[in-house]
């Protein structure tokens, strides 16, 4: 069985990069920045400078993992996206340590300011709100992430989304329903422990 056009062109594009293809990885890169870019941002809670933390990263990873991707398994954007969450949930660990080490009093000045923020004592309401939603979405599972984010980032009909999914258009409801529920849920608990 041959592979689809597009898993073609990726393991064409694959190859010229790890031959040296600078071109190559340039055209790569340039279709996929701007759709990884909005992936972030959305999963960054809209928060502009950790977003552009981790698409930085991401990249750089990509680079040094390029012979890990296998264009058979999946498409490169979808390998990108799972860096990019990996990268994300890194950073929070990283926060969260930080927090706890700046609460035993172990904690050097700026991480001390840091752990203010994350209380919200130095942030504006509208920072926090983001960052408890990037937080809710990195702990949802990822099907009900990807359904919200193809219907509110992708901006995706149902019909559209079920479409690409191979779904009926009823099941896309139930699970946008049901991953709505989640995060209020999940969001209002949150903020009731904030």
């Amino acid at each position: 069985m041959n592979p689809d056009p597009e898993t073609q062109r990726e393991s064409l594009l694959r190859k010229a990069v790890l031959a040296g293809d600078e071109a190559a990885w340039r055209a790569w890169c340039l279709e996929y920045f701007d759709a990884l870019d909005r992936f972030v941002l959305w999963r960054c809670g809209c928060r502009r400078d950790e977003a552009d933390d981790v698409v930085q990263e991401t990249w750089l990873v990509a680079v040094r993992q390029m012979r890990r991707f296998n264009p058979q398994q999946g498409r490169f954007l979808a390998w990108l996206r799972g860096i990019a969450v990996n990268i994300r949930r890194n950073h929070l660990r990283r926060r969260w340590r930080q927090v706890k080490a700046s609460q035993n009093g172990r904690a050097e000045p700026v991480v001390a300011i840091e752990s203010l923020a994350d209380r919200g004592d130095t942030v504006d309401e509208q920072q926090q709100r983001a960052e408890q939603i990037a937080e809710v979405l990195d702990a949802m599972p990822e099907r009900q992430e990807a359904a919200l984010r193809a219907k509110y980032l992708d901006e995706l009909s149902v019909n559209e989304i079920a479409a690409r999914w191979n779904e009926t258009p009823k099941a896309v409801e139930s699970l946008l329903s049901r991953a709505r529920e989640a995060f209020r849920e999940r969001f209002e608990r949150m903020e009731k422990t904030n």
